[in-house]
C-alpha cells in the first residue's frame, strides 16, 4: 500500500485532526481525508470515529500506530544512510540527548564538529526518553543510564555530578541556607509531574513534589528559573562551573550523580561520518564530565 497513506495516518494521530495534519504535511484537508479513507478501505477496518468534536482513534488505529512509527523510523534511517558522499564526511547524523545535555552542553561541542566537518548535517532530538537505537530513531544517543540493549556500541563517558545552586543575585538578597533544615524557608525549583530524575537519584523522603515552590517538568525551564533568581535548584556541576553567577548550596550535604554513556548501533561503525561524530563526542563529553 502507498506509504503516503500511512504517513497521513501517522500525522493525523499525532495532530488529532485532519486540518492540523494537513497543515503539517502541506496537503489540503480533502486530500488528507481521502488518504485516511483509502487506508481504511485497504485495511478493511475503521481507524477513526467521526463526531462534531473531531476524530477519535479506534482500537485498530491504536494497534497500528506503533507499526507505522517503526516504518517511519526505518524510512528516515534509510534516507540518512544514503545521504553521505564518496568521502564519507558528508551526510546526516541524528543525535538524541536529554533536554539539558542537548540544549546546553552539546551546542558548542557540535559547533566545533561542524567547523571541522562542514559537510555533515546534524539533527538533534531533545528528549528525556531513551530513544530506540535498534529501531534507528537516532544514530547516536547520549544517555544518563547504561544502555541495556545488545547490538549497541556503548562507551561510558564518566559521572555527572548534580548539586544545589542559587544565582548570586538571589544569595545576596535572601542569603543561603546553612543546614538542610534551613532549606524549608527557601523557594526550591523542581519537577511538576515527572519525577523520573528524582527516582533515578533517590534520596528518600527529603524531596517530594510539594517541596517545590516553582514546578516545571522542563529541565531547560528549571535552569532558566535558577538563572533568573527564582530560588534554589539542581544543576549539573559541569554547567555551573561555566557560570560564575551560580553559587553552590550545601555542597557537602546534597549531591547526586548520574552516569553518562554514549551509544550507537554496531552497524554504524563503518559509516565514516557517524564514527567521526561518535569519537568527537567521546572526547568532548569526557572533558565536560571532568569539569567538577
Amino acid at each position: 500500500m502507498d506509504w503516503n497513506l500511512y504517513a497521513s495516518f501517522r500525522e493525523v494521530m499525532r495532530q488529532g485532526s485532519l486540518s492540523a495534519a494537513a497543515r503539517t504535511l502541506g496537503l489540503t484537508q480533502p486530500t488528507l481525508g481521502r488518504h485516511v479513507a483509502a487506508l481504511e478501505a485497504g485495511l478493511g477496518t475503521a481507524l477513526f470515529t467521526r463526531s462534531p468534536q473531531g476524530l477519535a482513534p479506534t482500537a485498530a488505529a491504536l494497534e497500528l500506530l506503533p507499526r507505522v512509527e517503526e516504518m517511519h523510523a526505518a524510512a528516515e534511517a534509510a534516507a540518512r544512510a544514503v545521504s553521505g558522499g564518496p568521502s564519507g564526511e558528508t551526510g546526516v547524523v541524528r543525535i538524541t540527548a536529554s533536554e539539558i545535555i542537548g540544549g546546553v552542553v552539546l551546542p558548542p561541542i557540535l559547533a566545533a564538529f561542524r567547523a571541522r566537518h562542514p559537510g555533515v548535517v546534524i539533527e538533534l532530538v531533545l528528549t528525556n526518553r531513551n530513544e530506540d537505537l535498534l529501531r534507528r530513531d537516532a544514530d547516536i544517543a547520549v544517555r544518563m543510564v547504561r544502555p541495556a540493549q545488545s547490538a549497541l556500541v556503548a562507551r561510558r563517558i564518566g559521572v555527572v555530578g548534580i548539586g544545589l545552586y542559587a544565582h548570586r543575585r538571589y544569595a545576596e538578597t535572601y542569603g543561603l541556607p546553612a543546614t538542610l533544615e534551613d532549606l524549608a524557608s527557601h523557594p526550591l525549583i523542581g519537577f511538576d509531574r515527572d519525577d523520573t530524575v528524582l527516582r533515578s537519584v533517590s534520596q528518600g523522603p527529603l524531596i517530594t513534589r510539594e517541596t517545590f515552590a516553582f514546578r516545571t517538568d522542563s529541565d531547560l525551564a528549571q535552569l532558566a528559573a535558577l538563572r533568573a533568581g527564582v530560588g534554589i535548584g539542581g544543576c549539573q556541576t559541569g554547567i555551573a562551573a561555566e557560570d560564575p553567577d551560580l553559587v553552590p548550596v550545601l555542597p557537602d550535604a546534597i549531591r547526586f550523580e548520574l552516569e553518562m554513556w554514549l551509544a550507537m548501533h554496531e552497524d554504524l561503525k563503518a559509516v565514516v561520518r557517524v564514527r567521526l561524530m561518535f569519537e568527537h563526542l567521546v572526547a568532548a563529553l569526557g572533558q565536560y564530565v571532568r569539569r567538577r
